[in-house]
């Protein structure tokens, strides 16, 4: 198993334009069945993920 560390003296860098990222952005996605969160560097605007779905019986 891989353990994780909790870490608040670095900060991590973004994959695509290699600046340090002390936020992040993000939109909410809306579908018939859900919503999703898109999340990105503000800086250069580059995809860092996607939330999994939840339904409407989730909220």
């Amino acid at each position: 198993m891989i353990e994780i560390e909790q870490r608040e003296d670095i900060q991590p860098v973004c994959p695509f334009c290699k600046k340090e990222i002390k936020k992040v952005s993000f939109q909410e996605l809306d579908g018939h069945l859900g919503k999703r969160y898109l999340y990105f560097c503000p800086e250069c605007r580059s995809v860092l993920g996607v939330s999994h779905r939840k339904g409407f019986w989730m909220g």
